[in-house]
């Protein structure tokens, strides 16, 4: 607490009278010198003379400080979320234990991704090249390769039934199992349903979902479950249309005697999955929700901590884009960035 010097009022009007600025020094000595004089004020247990002088108050919060220490406390609280409390794997599950590096695409199109963009033999040198990388990077967790081809494909107009979607070609899905077949991959099969129904669209691919190597993908943005054109709007699931989903895998594994069934959800928004709570969990199926934006660094770990980090539902997983990531000039992000995340995302996807 600051103290008031008292001037005496004689020698204040001696200075005013004067205008001597010489006396200014003796004025404050004499100030002083009142000060060490008088008794000592009996300061009560807060500090404050007689406990009626009120505390100094502290310095404000500045705005940034406010939003650090409740992003903090933010934080903090959803660290207690991971891992999600879920069953426990059953015998020949792929996660957690193993890491899928999938790529991506459809042999159809350059611009889809990679199995469209590269020649076969270059293609598998380049998966080969990322597998080793993900395993020097983590060998806790060895690398599970796989082809992620996009075997619905939502299309830019309606088409003969008006679904807006297009069902890839039976020689074309086995054509890319073929290629699993040779790496010792894995198989997922996504779905882009436009505006035919997941029901429909799961139920086409059955006869390959029946083997055990062949898994799940869904794609909301291009599910246009609220209307809306696909490519013009992004789409949108339900729990209730992932939870089909699971159901129908599950059912599978029971059925055939498969080991589970890995099923990966894209998203990079939040309204791309709604009731994510309502997400149902199975040993029979494991889910990832995967990280699906491109951009700089920056903005994949933004969209990380809005759309994956918040909303807990098993495993997550991780897109890098060759081309999108790094089009203005930016880095692809190496795996040791990737598993800087938290929780550290168990299925990577190169597009």
């Amino acid at each position: 607490m600051s103290s008031h010097r008292s001037t005496p009022h004689a020698a204040r009007a001696l200075l005013r009278r004067s205008g001597a600025a010489v006396l200014l020094s003796a004025i404050t000595a004499l100030g002083a010198g009142a000060q060490q004089a008088a008794p000592q004020t009996p300061r009560a247990g807060n500090g404050t003379p007689n406990g009626t002088a009120k505390a100094a108050r502290p310095a404000a919060e500045t705005p940034a400080a406010r939003k650090a220490r409740a992003d903090s406390a933010r934080n903090a609280e959803l660290a207690k979320l991971w891992p999600v409390k879920g069953p426990a794997p059953l015998p020949g599950s792929i996660l957690p234990n193993r890491r899928i590096v999938a790529y991506y695409g459809n042999p159809h199109s350059k611009r889809m991704g990679v199995l469209g963009e590269y020649a076969q033999p270059a293609m598998f040198a380049k998966l080969d090249r990322e597998v080793a990388a993900w395993n020097k990077a983590d060998p806790s967790k060895p690398v599970q390769p796989a082809f992620h081809l996009v075997a619905t494909i939502a299309q830019g107009d309606a088409g003969k039934d008006g679904k807006w979607r297009r069902r890839e070609s039976p020689a074309m899905i086995e054509k890319v199992y073929g290629w699993a077949k040779q790496k010792n991959a894995l198989m997922f099969l996504d779905i882009q349903i436009g505006k035919s129904t997941l029901e429909e669209e799961i139920a086409a691919l059955l006869p390959y979902l029946q083997r055990p190597d062949v898994h799940l993908g869904l794609d909301p943005e291009f599910a246009m479950t609220k209307g809306g054109d696909p490519g013009r709007r992004v789409g949108t699931y339900d729990a209730k249309h992932i939870n089909h989903a699971i159901d129908v895998l599950a059912d599978l594994v029971t059925k055939h005697k498969l080991p589970p069934k890995v099923l990966v959800i894209h998203r990079f928004t939040g309204p791309m999955v709604t009731n994510y709570q309502n997400i149902k969990l199975d040993p029979r199926v494991q889910v990832v929700m995967h990280m699906d934006g491109w951009g700089p660094p920056y903005g994949k770990r933004a969209t990380w901590s809005r759309f994956i980090y918040p909303y807990p539902v098993q495993y997550t997983g991780f897109k890098l884009f060759y081309h999108n990531d790094t089009k203005a000039g930016h880095p692809l992000m190496k795996p040791s960035d990737v598993l800087a995340l938290n929780p550290k995302p168990v299925y990577i996807q190169y597009q």
